[in-house]
């Protein structure tokens, strides 16, 4: 285990994200048992949320399959490794809001809680078992309206007057006269 990994496991303990993993594996029923890079398998989890084959709470990966199928996808365990980074840099549990609140998002924009969620898109989501959605043609009609009212350019530009040639501009007017 490198330094990085020390530090993000360190975090998670304190932080309490990983004693929440723990406790939602063996409320769960998991076999847990120590990992690489400091982090904790549970294997055998099987509450239908959420619906993804695995998912991380601190240090600890919670998996659906079992030993055998998981040393056979280590770009999920790679995937996973990540969040666990991400619930250390969000100091523990408030990275469930955030990431709930962008898997809504993203949901609303694609039809997928992952494609456009930027904590599956840094954990990389094809390791994750996601295929990215675009965003639906509705919505990016939309959207593309709003953006360009925003940044279109104005239809007529005016242009400051010149006065004819010979003739002196007139002074400003201040204010009072």
């Amino acid at each position: 285990m490198n330094s990085r990994d020390r530090l993000r496991s360190a975090l998670n303990w304190v932080n309490g994200s990983t004693l929440l993993g723990l406790a939602l594996a063996k409320l769960a029923g998991c076999e847990i048992r120590p990992a690489p890079r400091g982090l904790l398998f549970a294997h055998g989890y099987s509450p239908g949320l959420p619906k993804a084959s695995a998912f991380t709470v601190g240090n600890v990966v919670l998996f659906r399959a079992g030993h055998a199928e998981v040393a056979r996808r280590p770009s999920l365990v790679a995937h996973e490794a990540r969040h666990s980074a991400q619930y250390a840099l969000c100091f523990g549990v408030p990275f469930f809001p955030a990431y709930f609140f962008f898997a809504g998002l993203s949901w609303l924009l694609t039809g997928d809680p992952a494609s456009r969620n930027p904590f599956e898109r840094a954990a990389g989501l094809q390791a994750g078992g996601y295929t990215e959605r675009p965003v639906r043609p509705a919505l990016r009609r939309v959207l593309r309206r709003r953006v360009l009212r925003r940044v279109s350019v104005p239809r007529r530009i005016s242009v400051p007057h010149r006065p004819a040639p010979g003739r002196q501009p007139r002074p400003p007017r201040l204010p009072g006269q």
